[in-house]
């Protein structure tokens, strides 16, 4: 059970992890055992509750897929079994970050110390710019 809240939590059979050759350097092992994690979590055929279906849809993420199926590959470490943990991890912050609602937020308004100053520099700006104006003869 992968727990995202204290009342929702997702049953492993939901989740889809299949065990790949990781990419890049690393010697001799790399090419005999297969370390990296592929994690595939189906969204729409979850048994997430429908509002936090909606809310991970939503996300503009290259992880999902048009389809709504989150596709993660963790290779970072060299054990299957750490592999492993940072993907559940990930699927885990993912759908977190998708359901925290974001606080509104309030517009500040300046300070009069503020516009007054603001005022000031345009007025010395002003009277400097027209003090390069041309000089009348008389």
């Amino acid at each position: 059970m992968l727990e995202i809240s204290k009342t929702v939590s997702i049953p492993e059979n939901e989740i889809e992890m299949s065990a790949v050759r990781s990419q890049g350097a690393g010697g001799q092992n790399v090419n005999k055992v297969a370390s990296a994690i592929h994690l595939r979590f189906n969204i729409i055929a979850s048994s997430l509750p429908e509002h936090y279906k909606q809310r991970v849809l939503k996300i503009n993420d290259q992880r999902i897929t048009k389809e709504g199926v989150i596709v993660i590959k963790a290779q970072e470490h060299r054990t299957q079994e750490q592999n492993r943990e940072e993907a559940l991890q990930r699927l885990q912050t993912l759908i977190k970050s998708a359901i925290a609602i974001p606080k509104p937020r309030k517009p500040s308004k300046p300070t009069r110390s503020s516009q007054r100053k603001r005022l000031e520099s345009k007025t010395k700006r002003s009277h400097l710019k027209m003090m390069r104006g041309k000089v009348d003869a008389e």
